[in-house]
């Protein structure tokens, strides 16, 4: 017998949808709820103050005077910190109050300036003060706003957008939204709750004060209260030492990086941006001569038609759309006609066009002529810093047009740039890694590692090994590294899966020293669920006890590259911070400016290039942790082309 009642549709329990929707992160379900369900005693508590007048100001300050420690944020009126001006400054003092202090009030353009100078000089003491600790979210842009107002912030102690990242590489977010969420079962105002969404989204200079004071101390309190629990976390994951000896200090490093920036010749890039535009026309007619009518080159659908209906070439996989024309698809439809290689060149070189040669001068900071990309600490897995605004670890540096984007990087009067690159760097590592006796005599012996590696695995001796043999052991031995198997590594090379799958065993019979390392990465992520670097950077792997064998591949692959990959990405960070902290005391003026994973750059005195060579020299190949030497490349130009070693 059926109850009728327990069919009809009831009101949901709002609450335990709420909780659901946000333990799955369905953000535009969240938004849908009844709004006082949803915020109902989730928002963080604490009092908001705003600081107004000489009596609130001088409260504040009586209270800094005790506080030994912080809680810091800014509202800028930008994202990008070397244009941003102050709007506010928030400080929490304890784990339930904090403080508002508006530098502006909604719709100035800019501070009123005897007032922002009268507020800086009275906060500058304690932001500059050696003994208060500071905490807070994303403090390198923190760092660099005030700087632009001429306050040096020190005794930056704690990010916990860092120390969140540190705990989980692998997450989306380490957004203070995210943190709160997770530790506190908090929700945070956003920044799109007080100021819009979309076109209709509202500076911050022109938001009312009161709703600025109740976002910004929200997120200087939540700041406050979980820095101790995430600092307990990392003790407990054994990355305290990680956190505090190099990713933070590493954040004064990159602040200082950026500050600088690097000069950009404008008039080189209009060349540039002439002579691709020459290039993809030339190609563009190329195209529709082999195509033998004209279309759109950029169209999937138009290039499909091409390809696959007039030329009749073969379908070589397919999407949900019709067979694909992805790059992969394209280099083997080269080796039946020459219009796929041309597309791939054409897309080549538009990217490259629009990716850079067209953006890098929208992105020239007006007040320095420099561009100053972002150093970003919290993006990649495997500990490696990325760059942003614009992304200067993409130029291509093996093809004519990204040299020639790269010589528009330039030094001013007086300076030359000077390149210090890593040689083998993730190579060396292996070495280390590994024990491998024949990979470490190698190199301790300074041999050419790729022309030794076809000597050994060919059984030729190394003077008879010719060019095109280097060349395969090149691609083998940096194809190991990254895991590449028969397949990847007969594609690469061009030869039979057969003839892959010899070069892999006879190259893992003689280093056998490798081989064991990979087995031993592998069984170890199987075991811990994650893997380490050197420095103790852990990096988890759930990929790898999927019951999907594309997956589980992919997951050991990981297992085995990311022990390397971020080995060597903590010691250049490690040298970084320890280049910085010498730098000054060098009796020439040096600089650095730019990070492009194993290669610095720096701005130098052009009659100290030497001088700064054989200093940098010393001091990158200086660490004690590995088996093998270090070796570093020296070169130098008036542009970053011409310095590259």
């Amino acid at each position: 017998e059926i109850d009728l009642d327990k069919l009809a549709l009831h009101e949901p329990d709002y609450e335990k949808l709420a909780k659901l929707f946000r333990e799955l992160e369905f953000k535009s379900f969240l938004e849908q709820l009844p709004v006082d369900v949803e915020i109902k005693n989730r928002r963080p508590k604490g009092e908001s103050n705003i600081v107004t007048g000489d009596e609130g100001l001088n409260n504040l300050l009586d209270k800094l005077v005790k506080a030994q420690n912080i809680a810091i944020d800014v509202v800028a009126d930008s994202p990008f910190p070397m244009i941003a001006n102050l709007v506010g400054i928030c400080v929490a003092t304890g784990a339930k109050e904090a403080y508002y202090i508006p530098f502006m009030n909604p719709g100035d353009k800019a501070p009123e300036q005897s007032r922002l100078e009268k507020l800086l000089e009275s906060l500058k003491p304690f932001l500059e003060s050696d003994s208060t600790a500071k905490v807070g979210h994303n403090l390198k842009f923190l760092l660099l706003v005030l700087k632009r107002s001429g306050i040096t912030l020190k005794a930056i102690d704690f990010d916990v957008m860092i120390a969140s990242y540190l705990l989980d590489p692998g997450k989306n977010s380490h957004g203070l939204e995210t943190i709160a969420r997770e530790l506190l079962d908090e929700d945070l105002l956003s920044f799109e709750d007080i100021a819009g969404k979309g076109k209709k989204q509202l500076n911050s200079r022109h938001i009312e004060v009161d709703k600025l004071c109740r976002f910004a101390c929200q997120r200087s309190v939540v700041a406050w209260r979980v820095a101790p629990i995430l600092r307990e976390k990392l003790e407990n994951e054994n990355l305290i030492k990680l956190f505090s000896e190099i990713e933070m200090p590493l954040v004064n490093v990159l602040a200082s990086m950026e500050e600088h920036g690097v000069l950009v010749d404008r008039e080189k890039l209009e060349e540039v941006a002439r002579n691709l535009q020459r290039r993809l026309k030339i190609i563009e007619q190329t195209i529709y001569e082999l195509a033998g009518e004209e279309f759109n080159i950029q169209s999937p659908k138009q290039l499909r038609e091409i390809l696959f209906d007039k030329l009749g070439l073969p379908v070589i996989k397919k999407t949900k759309t019709g067979p694909s024309t992805d790059v992969e698809v394209l280099m083997v439809l080269s080796r039946e006609h020459p219009l796929p290689k041309a597309v791939l060149e054409y897309r080549s070189l538009a990217k490259l066009k629009s990716g850079y040669v067209d953006s890098l001068p929208k992105l020239i900071n007006p007040e320095t002529g420099r561009i100053h990309t972002s150093y970003n600490q919290t993006v990649t897995a495997t500990g490696r810093l990325s760059s942003s605004d614009p992304n200067l670890q993409n130029i291509p540096i093996r093809t004519e047009e990204g040299r020639e984007i790269r010589s528009a990087f330039v030094a001013p009067p007086g300076f030359m740039l000077l390149s210090a690159d890593y040689s083998q760097i993730e190579l060396r590592i292996l070495a280390h890694y590994s024990g491998d006796e024949l990979l470490i005599e190698a190199f301790r012996k300074g041999e050419d590692i790729h022309a030794k590696t076809a000597s050994e695995v060919l059984g030729v001796p190394i003077n008879e090994v010719t060019p095109d043999m280097r060349r395969q052991a090149k691609v083998v031995n940096f194809g190991i590294i990254y895991g590449m198997g028969a397949y990847g590594l007969a594609k690469e090379l061009g030869i039979s899966t057969s003839e892959a799958k010899e070069w892999i065993e006879n190259y893992f019979s003689r280093y056998q020293g490798v081989k064991r390392f990979i087995d031993e990465m592998i069984a170890t992520a199987r075991e811990k669920g994650y893997v380490e670097t050197l420095w103790g950077r852990k990096r988890y792997i759930l990929e790898i006890n999927s019951r999907n064998k594309n997956v589980q591949q992919f997951g050991e692959r990981l297992a085995v590259n990311t022990p390397i990959q971020g080995s060597a990405a903590d010691l250049i960070k490690s040298v970084m911070i320890r280049l910085h902290g010498l730098l000054p005391a060098q009796n020439f003026k040096a600089a650095m400016i730019l990070q492009v994973h194993d290669e610095l750059i720096f701005e130098v005195e052009e009659n100290a290039c030497e001088q700064l060579g054989n200093f940098l020299k010393q001091e990158m190949t200086a660490v004690k942790r590995l088996k093998v030497p270090l070796e570093v490349e020296i070169g130098w130009g008036k542009n970053w082309t011409d310095a590259h070693p």
